[in-house]
C-alpha cells in the first residue's frame, strides 16, 4: 500500500483520514468486519485498520479492490463533498488526487468532479518516467484514452501496446489491464471510464 493524497481546491481535511472514514463507513453499511473486508480485498487486516484510521493509504490497485469489495468505486470513496454548481470546471479549480510515490506514484487530475451517482469519469493520468500501475485490474465498463504527452505502455489481457502522443485506445474494462510510463519524460493520458472507476 502506498501514500494517497487528494488536493481538491477547497479541501481542508486530512485526505487520508477522510478516505479512511469513508471506507470504514461503507464497510459498516455492507455489514463486513475488518477481517472480512481485508480477505475480500486481498490485503492485510492490520494495514486496512491503519487505512481506516488515516495512518496509511492504499495503492491504486488495492484501493480499487477495497472499493469493489464494498460494492462501490474509487470515485465515490474520493468524491467531493459539495455537488458542483456549474457544468464547467476551470483549470485552476481542478481537483488532483495523488496515489503512491516513487515508481508507483500516479497523479489523477480530475476533469469531471467525482460525485455520487454519475455515469462517466474523466481524468488526466500523470506519471513520471519509470512509473507504473503494474498490478492488473478488471471491472465492469468501458475505457477510452488519448495520450497527450509521453510514451504509454498499455497491457490488456496480457498483450502489450506502445502508444505515443496522439495515439488513442479503447477496451472493455472486464479485460485485465495495467499501464506504465516507458518514456524518458512525463506521461499524460486523458482517460475516460464508464461507469466511474477511479
Amino acid at each position: 500500500m502506498q501514500n494517497t493524497v487528494a488536493h481538491p481546491a477547497s479541501s481542508t481535511s486530512n485526505p487520508a483520514s477522510v478516505l479512511g472514514g469513508r471506507i470504514r463507513h461503507a464497510r459498516i453499511l455492507v455489514g463486513l468486519t475488518l477481517k472480512q473486508l481485508a480477505q475480500q480485498a486481498g490485503c492485510s487486516e492490520s494495514m486496512l485498520s491503519k487505512v481506516e484510521r488515516g495512518q496509511a493509504s492504499p495503492s491504486l490497485s488495492a484501493l480499487h479492490r477495497v472499493a469493489c469489495a464494498l460494492n462501490t468505486n474509487v470515485a465515490e470513496l474520493t468524491s467531493l463533498d459539495d455537488t458542483p454548481r456549474s457544468p464547467v470546471m476551470r483549470a485552476h479549480d481542478r481537483p488532483v488526487f495523488e496515489i503512491g510515490s516513487g515508481r508507483n506514484g500516479i497523479r489523477l487530475e480530475r476533469l469531471v468532479a467525482p460525485t455520487r451517482g454519475q455515469l462517466l469519469q474523466g481524468d488526466i493520468h500523470v506519471l513520471e518516467p519509470g512509473t507504473a500501475a503494474d498490478e492488473t485490474i478488471q471491472h465492469h465498463g468501458e475505457e477510452f484514452g488519448y495520450v497527450l504527452e509521453g510514451t504509454l505502455e498499455l497491457t490488456i489481457a496480457g498483450e502489450r501496446y506502445q502508444l505515443n502522443a496522439g495515439d488513442s485506445f479503447y477496451f472493455a474494462s472486464e479485460l485485465p489491464h495495467s499501464y506504465r510510463n516507458t518514456g524518458g519524460g512525463i506521461l499524460r493520458v486523458l482517460w475516460v471510464n464508464t461507469p466511474p472507476t477511479f
